[in-house]
């Protein structure tokens, strides 16, 4: 005993040393070497056999004096302890390389698109009347949520991104501010129009960052697929968990013909089928990025939910956008993208909205194998249009025409159509919203001049996965949005997405990626 003692405590010694020393690596480096395997099992040995009287050996002792196993027993204890010492250890030392502002923005972008796309409401119940009103905005949570996270993302990149902020100063962005500040003060509802618009431009501070807050295009790819992910996981989790929830029921108050569709998260298949064309592109745009797993379970996932969400206009428009998008970029010249991308935009719109305003174009649109009233969207074009030409330069308001739609007078048939939430159509509701000048800045900013800025980038020898698939989605929103409703649509995930598409044409632009 008194000749093991001197050793113990010398051992002791040293290990607290080594303990006190942790933070300067000493401590995992030790646990690691050849003399921390062998003096680190002695200790723990030598403390048992002492703290346990250390006189006399047990009558079931071995050679070594401890009892049978013991030994064994002591070494492996104090090996399992060393493990987790070093790895400890090596953690930390990961930590210390994990750049906290990094890591900051991308998990700000991730936040972002999971709000929007997850929503702060999942899987709505909508066997009540209330069931439209389930994702409009008027929640002080969701107006204080996405205040923040705008915030946090002005704030995270502003630093490192002047000269990208400072080109979103344009003339045209300038009055198209202005106009919304006018059409504000001539609403309808001034107080609803500035409420709503609150929650608009905190959506549009925050897509407008996002872009710009992975400091790394390898750090957006990985925003991208993380959030894609998740969103696809919980909306398979709710078709087996919560079906009622995620799958459109005939106890839906609202519309029960949509009973089998899949809905997801979303408060309805019209908002989910887009919104899977969009995570379909984002999957191809990670594999040919290099997700070579992730990318592919992303595409078959979405695809696979697109087609049981029934969206006929988001299905249809799905592939014949990947066709066209690689047209335009095969396609030099600027004009004849121009004729490429809005040619086809001009005969949709004329085959859908113009039916309701010539006889002629509706009786070539009868000719063609579709539902010549695209499912009831003509009743609600034709009470849209008429609010139009009833306040054609300021509009009734910011996002308040359909709050009192159902006191107006419809055509004879076409009563149900007062009681729509928005008017089927991205341009009509521009216009009837914030006036016919505020539809042409906004066609001027969020279709003209998005192609302009793709013709730059191919033009400087950078359209690369990136730059298409910012122009497919961007191509994707114009078309669909002749048939539903969602530019300057607050939280709307089409809205957000597309937008994002924008800013991020309007960047490459100008800048070359990172």
């Amino acid at each position: 005993m008194s000749t093991l003692l001197p050793l113990f405590l010398a051992i002791r010694l040293c290990s607290r040393c080594l303990i006190v020393r942790r933070r300067r690596r000493l401590w995992p480096l030790f646990c690691k070497s050849d003399a921390g395997t062998f003096v680190l099992p002695a200790y723990g040995t030598l403390t048992c056999w002492l703290y346990r009287g250390g006189s006399g050996f047990p009558p079931d002792a071995d050679q070594t004096g401890f009892p049978s196993g013991f030994l064994n027993h002591v070494l492996a204890k104090s090996m399992i302890g060393i493990r987790q010492l070093a790895l400890a250890g090596a953690v930390q030392d990961r930590l210390r390389t994990v750049n906290v502002l990094v890591a900051g923005r991308c998990l700000t972008v991730v936040a972002g698109l999971l709000c929007i796309w997850v929503t702060l409401a999942p899987f709505p119940y909508l066997g009540n009347l209330d069931a439209r009103d389930a994702v409009s905005g008027q929640l002080a949570v969701t107006y204080i949520a996405f205040g923040l996270l705008a915030i946090a993302a002005v704030a995270l990149s502003i630093h490192d991104n002047a000269p990208a902020l400072k080109t979103l100063w344009t003339p045209l962005y300038l009055c198209f501010a202005g106009w919304m500040a006018v059409n504000i003060v001539m609403s309808e509802s001034p107080g609803v129009s500035l409420q709503r618009f609150t929650l608009t431009a905190s959506i549009m501070a925050l897509a407008m960052m996002t872009p710009l807050l992975p400091p790394t295009q390898r750090h957006f790819n990985t925003c991208l697929g993380t959030a894609a992910l998740a969103l696809l996981a919980l909306c398979y989790l709710g078709l087996l968990i919560v079906p009622d929830l995620a799958i459109h029921s005939v106890h839906d108050i609202v519309e029960p013909q949509l009973a089998g569709d899949w809905r997801g998260t979303f408060s309805h298949k019209n908002v989910a089928a887009p919104t899977m064309v969009i995570l379909a592109y984002i999957g191809i745009y990670l594999t040919f990025a290099g997700a070579v797993l992730a990318g592919p379970v992303i595409v078959v996932l979405a695809g696979v939910f697109l087609v049981f969400a029934g969206g006929k206009s988001a299905g249809g428009l799905c592939l014949v956008m990947l066709a066209l998008a690689q047209v335009a970029n095969a396609t030099k010249g600027l004009w004849l993208k121009r004729v490429v991308c809005f040619v086809p935009l001009i005969a949709m719109t004329c085959l859908t909205v113009g039916t309701v305003m010539s006889d002629a174009l509706k009786s070539i649109t009868a000719q063609l194998p579709i539902d010549a009233t695209f499912t009831g969207r003509t009743d609600v074009w034709g009470v849209a249009l008429d609010g139009v030409w009833e306040k054609p330069i300021f509009g009734h308001g910011f996002a308040v025409f359909w709050d009192n739609a159902s006191d107006r007078i419809a055509a004879q048939g076409s009563e149900w159509a007062v009681e729509a939430s928005h008017s089927h159509n991205s341009y009509i509701e521009l216009a009837l919203n914030i006036g016919v000048p505020g539809m042409i800045l906004g066609l001027l900013i969020f279709v003209w001049v998005p192609l302009n800025n793709f013709h730059r980038i191919q033009a400087q020898g950078q359209n690369g996965p990136l730059a298409r698939l910012f122009l497919v989605i961007w191509l994707f929103g114009i078309y669909l949005a002749t048939t539903e409703t969602f530019i300057l649509e607050r939280q709307n995930p089409t809205w957000f997405i597309f937008l994002v598409a924008v800013a991020g044409l309007h960047y490459l632009s100008r800048f070359k990626p990172r």
